[in-house]
């Protein structure tokens, strides 16, 4: 299967500080803007398949509503289980939209 570019959300949707739960395609996406830059995590959390982008974002940890688990936005790394990593997607700009790249 060929990836492909989808447009998630607009800009002003997801302000510093945010993190908001986006469907791609079939693909639930955790977005989040940390500081004016955007990263994408697969949405589901491994643990218990909870809802990462519903869950808070501090810096650049986002921490699962259900049970806590925490994860690194920019590069999907759990932040206490060094066997653990949530697959993270390519985000890019453009005109005001925000895109992730799925399979």
């Amino acid at each position: 299967m060929m990836s492909q570019w989808i447009k998630i959300a607009a800009v002003e949707e997801c302000p510093p500080g945010v993190a908001l739960e986006r469907l791609a395609g079939e693909q639930i996406v955790a977005l989040m803007n940390v500081d004016g830059e955007f990263f994408a995590l697969d949405g589901v959390c491994p643990h218990q398949g909870g809802p990462l982008g519903k869950g808070c974002l501090a810096g650049a940890v986002i921490t699962c509503p259900w049970h806590g688990w925490q994860f690194d936005v920019r590069d999907g790394q759990h932040c206490f289980s060094p066997s653990v990593s949530q697959p993270t997607l390519p985000v890019k700009v453009e005109a005001d939209a925000v895109w992730v790249q799925v399979n």
